[in-house]
This record gives structure tokens, C-alpha cells and sequence, in this order.
């Protein structure tokens, strides 16, 4: 049933394509009747479960979220400033429009992120496997390199997997290559150097079985497929929306112009000769003055009320700063496939 497992990292999808099922399944420590359900169990504790990511909702990284605003820094340092100058009413109430701000953005957020777990828990695959040398169901997030899965009409191709045999195999691999057009699949080695759409010996996770069926051996799970690859780059960093860019540029003049009134007010003073602690005192409370106290909290409301408008229509918006550029679409296109273009 296969013994001992070898680094995952070792077999590539790609070099599996150009291998034979033999070769393949040697290097994979297996054999065509698949693995034990012991020499499964201890393959998925050294590689982990067949999942892309887990979603959790985070306390801290929502609440970091919040703060990181250009704006709330400005408020930040105005309330410090106010309190160190010995206007410590203005301090006061700038912390409590920040933390009402903060708080209303965290609980909208948070509210979204916990509802995006529930539907991910919500969610479950099952795949056809051979273990002990009979077929079974699982969860796919159970497979582990080496098990041989059975691939049906309509069923997701749970990993990154070598054919062994199939009858009249298609997939559908939209999802990866943008090609509406099934591929045909089968068990032939194809050409060293072959492109992700040419792997015709191979069927990728995420892709849809359109006809046919075939038996295959799991090369790749989780993040170590083609799928997986493409899903944590574009998980790494979220890119700023048009609304943050507005509001880090309007922070951004805003500090400059304090600045320089900030500046200016205390030369003339000084020319004016006028005591310096005065002077500097009257120069910061311009610098404060000129801050929106309440604009972080507006801009919050507004944002947290679209929102709630949108799950009225069953939308789930897991970033309150994406609202702004949701209600700016009039018109959405895409191609066939159903890609954003």
C-alpha cells in the first residue's frame, strides 16, 4: 500500500505530466491500489490538510485594519499634541470620536469576518478514494500525496493529479487557464516542457470533470498546487482601493498644511516678538484646529451603513473601506468564463 512518503516538493504536477504512471507512482511511494488508511494518516500529518487556507476571524488583525488609517494618525497625534499644550478637554474628546471610529469600523468588520467562517465551515467536498484497497468517501481536505482518487462526471478535481486510466476524461479548466473549452484528458506521458494547459496526463485541483471518468494518483495538495499557488499570491496583500488612496492623499495635505501654517504662524510671531511659548502654543492650535475630528467617524457610519444595506440583500462585505468602490460600479463585465475583465 506504499510505504515511507517523499518530500512533496520533490514531484512537481509538471514533471509528473512527462513521467509514466509507474515511474509516477514509484516516486510517490504508492502504489495503483492507493495507500493504507495508517500510511494516510501519517502522510497528512507531515503535510497537513488538503485546504488552499483556513479562515479565521482574528481579533487583532481586524483591529490593526482599523488603525492603520493615515487620518486616525493625524487625530492621533493633534490629541497628543492638545494634551501636552494643556488642552486636555480637546484630547479627550478627540480620543472618544477616534475610539467611536475604531470601534464602529471593528464591529462591522469583525461581524463580517465571523459570518465568512460560519459559510467556510458550511462548506464541505467529498472525494471518491481508494485506502486499504477498497473505495471509500472522505473529505477532501483528507487526501494526501499518494492516494488514488476515482474522478466522475461533474465532480472537482480534489488536487494536482496524475491520470493512471480514464474513459473519454474532459475537463473543464476555466478556473486556471481562462480556456472555455474542455480539455481532453489521459494517461500518456506528455513532453518535457509543457505548458500548464498542455498537461493533458494531468487534471488540476479546482478544475471541473465535463465528461468521461478516471482513476488518478494525488501528486500536490493544499498550497502546493497550481491552484494553491495562484490563491496565496493574490491572498499575500490587499491591494489599496481608490477610497484609501482619497483618504491617505487627503491625510497627506492635510499634515502639510498644518505644517506649514504651523510654521509660518510661529516666524511671524517670533518677528512679531512675541513670547515663545505663546507663539508656540497659538501655532499648535491652529495645526489642531484645522483637523476633521469627526471625519474618521463620518466616513465609518457611512461606510458601516452601506454595509448593512448590502447584507439586507444578501451581500457580504468583509472589508468596510471596499464600499465605496462597490457602489461607484454601474456596470460589471465579464467574459464567458465568467472572469472579471
Amino acid at each position: 500500500m506504499g510505504t515511507g512518503i517523499v518530500d512533496a516538493s520533490v514531484l512537481t504536477v509538471s514533471d509528473a505530466a512527462t513521467l509514466p504512471t509507474e515511474v509516477v507512482l514509484a516516486r510517490l511511494a504508492t502504489t495503483s491500489v492507493g495507500l493504507s488508511s495508517a500510511e494516510a494518516a501519517a502522510r497528512w500529518a507531515r503535510v497537513g490538510p488538503n485546504a488552499v487556507r483556513t479562515h479565521h476571524a482574528r481579533v487583532l488583525a481586524v483591529l490593526v485594519r482599523q488603525v492603520r488609517s493615515p487620518l486616525l494618525v493625524l487625530l492621533l497625534v493633534a490629541a497628543a499634541v492638545s494634551f501636552f499644550v494643556g488642552e486636555r478637554a480637546n484630547a479627550l474628546i478627540i480620543g472618544v470620536i477616534v475610539m467611536f471610529g475604531v470601534g464602529l469600523g471593528f464591529a462591522n468588520e469583525y461581524r463580517a469576518e465571523r459570518a465568512a467562517e460560519d459559510l467556510h465551515s458550511q462548506l464541505r467536498h467529498r472525494a471518491v478514494v481508494c485506502r486499504d484497497g477498497r473505495w471509500t468517501s472522505c473529505e477532501v481536505t483528507a487526501l494526501v500525496p499518494g492516494d488514488v482518487v476515482r474522478l466522475e462526471l461533474g465532480s472537482v478535481v480534489p488536487g494536482d493529479v496524475r491520470i493512471l486510466s480514464s474513459v473519454a476524461l474532459e475537463c473543464d479548466e476555466a478556473v486556471l487557464t481562462g480556456e472555455s473549452q474542455p480539455v481532453a484528458k489521459g494517461p500518456a506521458p506528455v513532453p518535457a516542457g509543457a505548458t500548464l494547459g498542455e498537461l493533458a496526463s494531468c487534471a488540476l485541483m479546482g478544475t471541473l470533470v465535463r465528461t468521461g471518468s478516471a482513476a488518478a494518483v494525488v501528486v500536490a495538495t493544499g498550497a502546493r498546487t497550481q491552484f494553491g499557488r495562484i490563491a496565496l499570491g493574490l491572498g499575500e496583500r490587499h491591494e489599496e482601493t481608490q477610497f484609501q488612496v482619497g483618504l491617505r492623499r487627503f491625510s497627506g495635505l492635510l499634515a502639510r498644511v498644518a505644517g506649514v501654517l504651523t510654521g509660518s504662524i510661529f516666524v511671524i510671531n517670533l518677528v512679531l516678538a512675541r513670547p515663545l511659548i505663546d507663539a508656540l502654543l497659538f501655532s499648535l492650535a491652529i495645526a489642531v484646529g484645522i483637523t476633521p475630528q469627526l471625519l474618521p467617524a463620518v466616513v465609518t457610519t457611512s461606510l458601516a451603513t452601506g454595509s448593512r444595506q448590502l447584507a439586507r440583500r444578501k451581500v457580504l462585505v468583509k472589508r468596510l473601506v471596499c464600499i465605496e468602490d462597490l457602489g461607484d460600479i454601474e456596470v460589471l463585465l465579464t467574459d464567458k468564463t465568467g472572469t472579471l475583465t
